[in-house]
């Protein structure tokens, strides 16, 4: 089975700070440019470990969109990109402190647009995995309310991503077969039904769907930047589902995955 990604595509400019931000003043630090966005890290990560992965985004008229995309097919994602004449390609300033806690401050340009899911990857059934950006951007959540109706209707499993505490309503997210919050974002959406994934950062994750409970411990690394850490994750988790494997398997692959993310700068494998 193949996983199918609808989500957010961004150029993010990585800020390393060498130390607590002197607000008001200056705060020496190491600038780099990466590929980002949520749904296009989940699908490099899951094309990392050979997961047959597409992705339906949008990117703006510009060079910082095509350059992306390239980079997202070189990689080994089936790239379904809309292309977007009057908003640019989504960019994200990404703070760094040391010890690797990010803050991101987004312009999701072409995002807060409806993106759809091309007739030929609902015949392929499989999972579609919807980044919670999607539905909480007014542009965007028609498109993405859309293609989890109809990924339902082609009997495609569908799972959400929350993606941000900060943005979470109560009633912004349809129902899903899989949900995957972190810790904050589960405090946000209050008592949650059916199978939910927590990813718990340091303290790895914990699956249950309401009657059993699972949990495995992150794995050792040191931590350099948890950009990414979340979509590494996710990747993991459900390439290791698409296989067969059960909740131990599937937390344990998705560890794995974002032990990888957190070693390194950047979002993307």
């Amino acid at each position: 089975m193949s996983l199918v990604v609808l989500g957010d595509v961004m150029v993010d400019v990585v800020v390393q700070a060498a130390g607590p931000l002197a607000r008001g003043s200056d705060t020496p630090a190491r600038v780099s440019f990466a590929g980002g966005g949520s749904g296009a890290n989940v699908a490099a990560w899951a094309a990392s470990v050979g997961t047959p992965v597409a992705l339906c985004c949008r990117v703006g008229e510009d060079e910082r969109g095509r350059a992306a995309v390239a980079e997202l097919r070189d990689g080994g994602v089936n790239v379904h990109a809309g292309v977007d004449g009057e908003r640019p390609t989504g960019t994200c300033i990404v703070l760094v402190e040391p010890g690797g806690e990010r803050t991101m401050l987004p312009d999701p340009g072409a995002n807060d647009a409806p993106t759809e899911l091309p007739e030929a990857l609902l015949r392929r059934r499989g999972h579609l995995h919807v980044i919670g950006y999607a539905l909480v951007r007014p542009g965007a959540r028609p498109g993405a309310l859309a293609a989890i109706e109809g990924a339902r209707a082609a009997g495609m499993t569908v799972s959400i991503d929350p993606s941000s505490w900060a943005l979470v309503r109560p009633g912004v997210f349809p129902c899903a077969d899989l949900l995957l919050p972190n810790a904050d974002e589960a405090r946000a959406l209050g008592p949650l039904a059916g199978e939910v994934v927590t990813k718990l950062g340091a303290d790895g994750a914990r699956w249950t769907d309401g009657r059993e409970t699972v949990s495995v411990p992150a794995l050792a690394v040191d931590v350099v930047d948890t950009t990414g850490a979340g979509d590494a994750f996710a990747a993991g988790l459900l390439s290791a589902r698409l296989e067969g494997a059960g909740p131990l398997e599937a937390l344990e692959a998705g560890c794995r995955l974002a032990a990888r993310a957190v070693a390194q700068v950047g979002a993307r494998p």
